[in-house]
């Protein structure tokens, strides 16, 4: 019983993967994002990640990775994820929990620097209301998606979306290997530029 449902979860994953290859364009959203991203860390600015549950894991994930240490030896990134507790309690206690992340946009985005905004649904208000917040900052707003890629989808300069899946952790799957795959193209970029 046990070994069928194993096996079910890894054939999921499989056929998750092949979906989201077969569609080229995500590849080259992939590319966009990541270009973007270069563009603003070697321009001094710096790239804010946010999202809920397991999607606050990756977004944490994605900045230390940059901040810290990925493949390759070189300079640090500038790239923090919302994920502070005593911030989050603070702003989720005097506004409300739609705006913890768009209150530290607020606080810390500015012109060019890039959100990457991440949610299983497109639909996670707090997430919107980040995008929205720093889109009136004129910074760039990269989206990972799954569903049909929800509000966050219209709100975006970069969707990159996983597979439909009624499950969240499908789409996380999908997500994670695109936060690697980012990464790891931002320090190609910079190996280019030395």
């Amino acid at each position: 019983m046990l070994l069928e449902l194993i096996e079910k979860n890894f054939y999921e994953a499989q056929k998750s993967i092949a979906d989201f290859i077969s569609d080229k364009s995500n590849f080259v959203a992939i590319e966009n994002a990541a270009l973007k991203m270069f563009e603003a860390l070697e321009s001094g600015n710096k790239i804010i990640s946010c999202g809920n549950g397991g999607s606050m894991s990756d977004a944490m994930h994605f900045a230390e990775e940059l901040s810290g240490f990925f493949r390759k030896k070189r300079k640090s990134f500038a790239a923090i994820s919302i994920s502070d507790p005593s911030y989050i309690s603070c702003v989720a206690n005097d506004l409300g929990y739609d705006y913890i992340f768009s209150r530290f946009v607020e606080g810390h985005g500015k012109t060019g620097d890039v959100l990457l905004a991440i949610s299983t649904s497109g639909n996670s208000e707090n997430v919107v209301l980040a995008a929205k917040e720093a889109k009136t900052k004129n910074m760039i707003v990269v989206a990972l998606t799954g569903k049909n890629g929800g509000k966050l989808a219209e709100i975006c300069d970069i969707e990159i979306r996983a597979p439909f899946s009624e499950f969240s952790d499908r789409v996380q799957e999908i997500h994670i290997k695109i936060i690697h795959t980012l990464i790891n193209c931002i320090e190609e970029q910079l190996n280019n530029k030395i």
